[in-house]
């Protein structure tokens, strides 16, 4: 665990949790040591956040981002020194990220990615990359879902839901049509997790 890392949600806890406020399900999920893969629902810039406090402090995450993010004057700076890496599909950088990705698990970090590849409004329908359920096989790491409410609401409970850990189950030489189910049995799980709030 940085001091960074630390530094980061200390300062940013009190602007996030008093504007909108969480509420944590599915404590006991959360893992403890050891490299693991967190997928999550994407609609809000502040989901990192959510998820970060959520998993709670001493287990630091690092999340993939938009590579857009990181030129933005100081806050690109702050978010490298904190542990985020950067993606770039449209330069062909996704390789790179996904590197970057599997030599944090190797070194048994955890990781964080938003399946879904952006922010999906409530109302939109949205479908998984296939990254995250490649990534977790191959390296041999669970999955952790994770669901967040689409709408957050200012100044009331925003409830975000930690699923129990999973392996992804693929063959040596899986076809696409395999991975494919394989990242909707994924965002299957997440959103189930979302109907037990109701």
């Amino acid at each position: 665990m940085s001091f960074r890392y630390k530094l980061a949600l200390f300062v940013s806890w009190p602007f996030v949790s008093l504007i909108y406020p969480r509420r944590t399900f599915g404590r006991q999920n959360r893992p403890g040591e050891g490299a693991y893969l967190i997928c999550g629902n994407h609609s809000h810039v502040l989901d990192p956040f959510f998820v970060a406090y959520s998993m709670g402090a001493g287990r630091q995450i690092h999340f993939m981002a938009k590579v857009e993010i990181f030129r933005v004057p100081v806050v690109g700076p702050v978010l490298k020194a904190i542990g985020m890496f950067p993606v770039d599909r449209e330069q062909g950088g996704g390789a790179a990220a996904i590197k970057t990705a599997m030599r944090l698990l190797k070194d048994g970090k955890k990781v964080g990615i938003f399946p879904e590849g952006t922010r999906i409004q409530a109302e939109e329908e949205s479908e998984a990359k296939t990254g995250a359920v490649r990534l977790a096989a191959r390296m041999g790491v669970p999955i952790v879902p994770v669901f967040m409410a689409r709408k957050k609401r200012l100044f009331r409970f925003n409830p975000v839901v930690i699923g129990e850990p999973y392996m992804v189950e693929l063959d040596k030489k899986p076809t696409p049509e395999d991975i494919e189910r394989a990242a909707e049995d994924m965002m299957e799980r997440i959103r189930a997790l979302g109907e037990t709030l109701s």
